[in-house]
């Protein structure tokens, strides 16, 4: 039997192989891989797999977005921290799945239900079910991002769209809003709590103290250790510097458009 490893994670890779060495030695096992880049890339040329062990989160994203690439008849068993509501959504259509840490024992069950359901799985059904539970994923677990949030001004209390905002900066433990009416705001939020409530094609987390809109963005210039320096409008008053580790996310967030580099 040959299966097929996608996992981002190294160690658990490494388990994962272990594990399945140990309980079926005979197994021939390829991979890791840990991108959906990666993965659709290999199967495109490798699709004769007997299953596939798929992590959800991977380094490049979420492994559904293979399915939008390439078709995959392959039986799947996805390894997972995933949320309540998809784990209830894979019971519910048969699709296997393992809750990591994953164990001998989890290993073993998972291996014992493949090849007793094997036929299910496999042939004439082509992952059917597979692709109608994602596509239910997509229209019912699309998160909703906050579009405005209330503000004081004075004695009053005013709504304040996220298309006036320029950024959210944090001084002193203390958040401020800083909109494209070069007005400032306080607000009771983190930026941590801010960043899982915005819309990721509209905001960014530069560094710990800055998330800026896109909109804001005027000029980018290389700067030492391979970090770079960020000028958006209005200027929050400090000097903004994307970290090494986060430029070429944020590259490819902002998409090149209207942006000079230096």
């Amino acid at each position: 039997m040959k299966i097929l490893i996608v996992e981002d994670e190294e160690l658990a890779a490494q388990r994962m192989i272990q594990l399945l060495n140990e309980l079926e030695p005979e197994l021939e096992i390829i991979g890791p891989f840990d991108t959906v880049t990666s993965t659709v890339d290999h199967l495109k040329n490798n699709p004769g797999y007997d299953l596939i062990f798929l992590d959800i989160q991977l380094a490049d994203g979420r492994s559904f977005a293979i399915f939008d690439q390439i078709k995959i008849d392959t039986p799947i068993i996805f390894t997972t921290a995933y949320d309540e509501y998809a784990l209830k959504a894979f019971d519910l259509n048969s699709i296997d799945y393992l809750l990591k840490p994953i164990n001998k024992e989890k290993m073993k069950v998972a291996i014992e239900k493949f090849k007793k359901v094997k036929n299910y799985f496999g042939g004439d059904s082509r992952n059917d079910q597979l692709y109608e539970l994602l596509k239910n994923l997509k229209t019912q677990a699309t998160p909703a991002y906050k579009d405005r949030f209330l503000v004081s001004r004075g004695d009053s209390m005013l709504p304040l769209k996220t298309d006036e905002i320029a950024c959210f900066y944090a001084e002193e433990k203390v958040v401020f809003i800083l909109a494209f009416d070069n007005k400032r705001h306080i607000i009771p939020q983190t930026l941590e709590e801010l960043e899982s409530k915005l819309d990721p094609h509209k905001f960014f987390r530069i560094n710990r103290q800055l998330i800026t809109s896109a909109d804001a963005v005027r000029k980018i210039h290389n700067h030492f250790n391979f970090k770079l320096k960020v000028e958006i409008l209005p200027d929050p008053g400090f000097e903004i510097v994307v970290s090494r580790s986060r430029t070429a996310a944020f590259k490819a967030w902002i998409g090149g458009e209207n942006i000079k580099f230096s």
